[in-house]
């Protein structure tokens, strides 16, 4: 558990194992669950539970012991037995009976809470992104594989059904061939506040909260939540909403590993406050033949092809618009409907299901968002976060002709342009106010390394706190 991280020689595209070691529990018996991190999509995790005939909450995990406490009252009342609560995971880790763990904590936790229960001979399911550097999730992947655990990610549009059918319609080839993925996070985010020297609440165990990051002092005036937007924590809104659209978009354009070059641009306008992360971001994936465009933005916009959070897929004979978590619709090159796709899911809790299924059938190809998709598509998103922070600023022309010298393609000049008009349609004078401009990064998706670039591969990996550090691939 306390490896030093090392580079990875080699790493296989996205491929799942077909049987996984066996589960102890019986025909008639409850699978015991422990849920960690209880602020905000921990409370989804416990309903799903709560409400699957197979599961039963045994323990509630968190470093705030009052949202704990509360929790455990909440779960003990719906399913008529109260759960332990504990703040350290490691106690539930060491309870044999244990047989699922569920993730929920901050992003900074989730590699390594995963890597601990499969150690410990637990499956697990663990939010998005499943990590919060790239090589953490390469590591989380080797630890399924090792211990032979089932691991689930939390992508659910991987399971909703009009979702499943539109993607099916694309690689059917109906629309002909997909060269083009266009990601949209158009969530509007407002200041989180200045910068400030916070006191950390008293039921809260910091240092079990930071876990493998810096303990730092705490400079949000919100202690959950805004943790998103600060770099040792969280990934921005790209890898907080933006990493369901991500997962989508790579999927639907049938690749199956990480990109092979990378470049992000954007800034944090509008507002100043204590996030570091920007609110804006384009971010552009180059699969050879194909490419992967993702667009934030933070501040107020209009929608895009119908779409605001979702997907388009630009194709040969028309095209495709995901709008919502659970639709899409197909159109001719005309823009005339052909196909809508959708149905009245049951949200996450058909996720939760499919992953229960997965833990009683022991088989790893069940599961609908297994943890080797989520590694690949949480890793495209820490990609373009890496270009960004690596970029400097520059003049909107200079801007221009940097990602004409990466790209001539008029998708990504195109994108450039409406960026630039929406930030000017609130009020950023890009005269004024430069834009940061990424670097561009050349990729090995096979060894999971930059080429030829020292800088980037140490944003690949961090240097953990000693007793929190995540293993490297070759080492859990």
């Amino acid at each position: 558990m306390l490896a030093t991280t090392a580079a990875l020689s080699s790493a296989a595209p996205v491929v799942a194992a077909e049987e996984t070691s066996q589960q102890s529990v019986g025909p008639q018996e409850k699978l015991a669950v422990a849920v960690l991190g209880i602020h905000g999509q921990g409370t989804v995790h416990c309903d799903s539970f709560v409400n699957n005939p197979h599961t039963e909450i045994r323990y509630i995990v968190d470093p705030d012991q009052q949202l704990g406490l509360a929790q455990v009252a909440a779960v003990g009342e719906r399913q008529g037995r109260q759960p332990e609560f504990v703040t350290d995971m490691r106690r539930a880790f060491d309870d044999p009976a244990l047989d699922i763990v569920s993730i929920a904590t901050p992003n900074h936790w989730h590699a390594l809470a995963g890597i601990w229960a499969m150690q410990a001979g637990k499956d697990v399911y663990v939010e998005k992104p499943c990590s919060h550097h790239p090589r953490e999730g390469r590591s989380l992947v080797a630890a399924a594989r090792k211990y032979g655990r089932i691991c689930q990610h939390g992508t659910q549009g991987r399971t909703h059904t009009g979702i499943r059918q539109a993607i099916d319609y694309l690689h059917s080839g109906q629309l002909g061939e997909v060269k083009l993925a266009r990601g949209l996070c158009y969530d509007r985010r407002d200041s989180v506040g200045p910068a400030g020297n916070h006191q950390v609440p008293s039921h809260i165990d910091y240092s079990l909260w930071c876990g493998p990051a810096p303990q730092r002092a705490v400079t949000r005036r919100q202690f959950h939540y805004d943790w998103h937007w600060q770099w040792d924590y969280g990934n921005g809104n790209l890898g907080n909403q933006g990493i369901h659209q991500m997962d989508i978009a790579r999927w639907g354009l049938g690749v199956d590993r990480i990109s092979q070059g990378v470049i992000g641009y954007g800034g944090r306008w509008g507002y100043s406050d204590c996030g570091q992360t920007p609110n804006t971001i384009v971010v552009v994936h180059d699969y050879g033949s194909k490419t992967l465009v993702f667009e934030v933005r933070g501040l107020q916009t209009n929608s895009y092809r119908r779409a605001g959070v979702g997907v388009i897929f630009e194709a040969s004979d028309g095209y495709l618009v995901n709008t919502s978590a659970t639709q899409a619709t197909a159109f001719d090159r005309d823009g005339q409907v052909i196909k809508r796709f959708g149905g009245g899911d049951r949200g996450h809790q058909l996720h939760f299901d499919n992953f229960v299924d997965a833990v009683l059938s022991r088989r790893m190809g069940d599961l609908h968002a297994e943890i080797a998709e989520g590694h690949a598509s949480s890793a495209l998103c820490h990609l373009g976060n890496i270009s960004y922070r690596l970029g400097d600023l520059v003049s909107t022309a200079e801007a221009l002709e940097r990602l004409d010298s990466v790209s001539g393609s008029e998708e990504v000049r195109m994108t450039f342009d409406r960026t630039r008009k929406h930030l000017e349609a609130n009020q950023v004078n890009l005269a004024k106010t430069q834009m940061r401009m990424g670097t561009w990064l050349k990729f090995d998706p096979d060894r999971e390394i930059f080429i030829d670039n020292p800088e980037a591969e140490t944003f690949l990996a961090r240097s953990d706190r000693q007793g929190f550090v995540v293993p490297a691939p070759d080492q859990v």
